[in-house]
């Protein structure tokens, strides 16, 4: 069974507006989300994509896409593509998160998360380790890291 995410952005995916109109759902569903104003541009088993453009309120006092904005991007963008790929008898919270600053991040983000489609099985919950990468205009990597995601299955019902 597909996550109710993925059904919602195969239903929404496919035009800007409907892009934008996930995106705000997200937020609502996932409030602290809102700040950064992302976009959820691609959302798949295995990978999600959420864009993060250079607004004043994401901006440091150097004039770079702050690096707290940049994380959030990556942890929205792992945790939907991990929603999107498990299936639906686990569950998943984020559980630790290393980042790698490459580059100063100036102008529009790309925020890509890439899961395994094979998932750890555990009946006790396991580390899933999401690799992310946030990406400027250009294609250069201005941060990378890994999200780790703890999964177990979900209580029966």
């Amino acid at each position: 069974m597909a996550s109710a995410a993925l059904g919602m952005f195969g239903r929404l995916g496919g035009s800007a507006a409907g892009r934008w109109l996930f995106s705000r759902l997200v937020c609502v569903r996932a409030p602290y989300f809102a700040s950064i104003s992302p976009t959820v541009m691609r959302l798949e088993p295995g990978r999600c994509d959420v864009r993060l453009a250079h607004r004043r309120r994401v901006t440091n006092h150097i004039g770079t896409v702050h690096a707290i904005a940049l994380c959030n991007a990556a942890e929205l963008a792992a945790g939907l593509a991990t929603d999107a790929t498990l299936p639906a008898s686990l569950r998943w919270i984020p559980k630790g998160m290393t980042v790698r600053y490459q580059r100063k991040a100036i102008g529009t983000m790309l925020a890509t998360a890439r899961v395994p489609l094979d998932p750890p099985a555990n009946p006790y919950g396991n580390d899933l380790i999401v690799p992310i990468d946030v990406r400027n205009e250009a294609g250069d990597v201005v941060l990378d890291g890994e999200i780790t995601m703890w999964v177990t299955p979900r209580a029966a019902v």
